[in-house]
C-alpha cells in the first residue's frame, strides 16, 4: 500500500485497493438505483410508496449528471472505453465528463499523459470520437 505522500493519480499511483476497485459512471449508478426503486415499489405492492430520501436524492443527482440515458448506450460506452485499456477510475471520469478534446481529456485525467501506456493524442482522439458517436445516436 502506498503512503499518502507517495500517491499521485497523474501517474496512476493510487494504491492497490483503488486500482482494483470497480468504478461506475453516473449513468450506470442511475440504472442501478432506478432498478432498486422499481424493486422497492413492486415489493410494497403500492406504486405510491415513499422511497427513502437518500435513495431519491442520490437518483436525482446521478440522473442530473449522467451523460448517457439509455441502458444500451451506457453498456456501449463501457465496452468502448474498456478497449482503450484505461484504469477503472479513468474510464469512469471520461465516461462521466465526456471531454470534448484531447487537451481537456488530459486535463481531467492527467494519467493519460503517462508515456508508454499507449495513449498518444491520436488514441485519445479516437476514444473521444467513439464517445461522441454513441452520444449522437442515443
Amino acid at each position: 500500500m502506498l503512503r499518502a505522500d507517495e500517491e499521485d493519480a497523474s501517474e496512476l499511483k493510487i494504491g492497490d485497493d483503488f486500482l482494483k476497485a470497480k468504478c461506475l459512471m453516473n449513468s450506470e449508478v442511475a440504472i442501478l438505483l432506478e432498478h432498486r426503486c422499481d424493486q422497492m415499489k413492486h415489493m410494497s405492492g403500492d406504486s405510491t410508496t415513499q422511497l427513502p430520501q437518500v435513495l431519491e436524492k442520490s437518483l436525482q443527482y446521478v440522473k442530473r449528471f449522467s451523460r448517457f440515458t439509455n441502458q444500451g448506450s451506457v453498456k456501449q460506452v463501457r465496452e468502448v472505453l474498456s478497449r482503450y485499456q484505461l484504469a477503472e477510475f479513468e474510464l469512469a471520469v471520461i465516461g462521466n465528463l465526456c471531454p470534448e478534446n484531447v487537451e481537456e481529456a488530459k486535463s481531467v485525467v492527467p494519467s493519460l499523459k503517462t508515456k508508454g501506456r499507449g495513449h498518444d493524442d491520436e488514441a485519445i482522439e479516437r476514444l473521444l470520437n467513439d464517445l461522441l458517436m454513441i452520444k449522437k445516436f442515443e
